[in-house]
């Protein structure tokens, strides 16, 4: 059997919020929406891949997710490591770095950490 990554799901609080920040911080665009009465589902994607980012909205959900300790996340590659580094530093999104892998990691309104590395050549 061969399997290829379709998408990952995260549940968020915001839609509107959570969208825009997944637009801004990563340039993600809804590429899929379905509406039903008590939930939204958006699929983000970059354009070029076919992997989307599934952000699930229950429409009655007031808490917060228990997103555990942080041990899992999604990974980003970026062209210009730099530039991404320094614009997400002035917005405050850098919740952990390591410079000795040459590494970060940015929190989106929700909590998830989404690990930011250089495009590897």
């Amino acid at each position: 059997m061969k399997a290829q990554f379709c998408h990952e799901n995260f549940n968020v609080l915001d839609l509107k919020r959570s969208m825009s920040f997944y637009e801004e911080a990563l340039g993600l665009r809804e590429v899929r929406r379905i509406e039903k009465d008590d939930f939204t589902i958006v699929y983000m994607g970059d354009g070029v891949t076919g992997f989307t980012l599934e952000l699930t909205w229950m429409k009655d959900r007031t808490e917060p997710y228990d997103l555990g300790d942080e041990e899992f996340h999604l990974a980003f590659q970026v062209d210009d490591f730099e530039s991404a580094h320094t614009f997400h530093k002035e917005k405050g999104w850098i919740c952990f770095e390591n410079e000795a892998m040459g590494i970060y990691f940015i929190q989106d309104p929700d909590g998830y950490w989404l690990e930011i590395l250089p495009t590897r050549k």
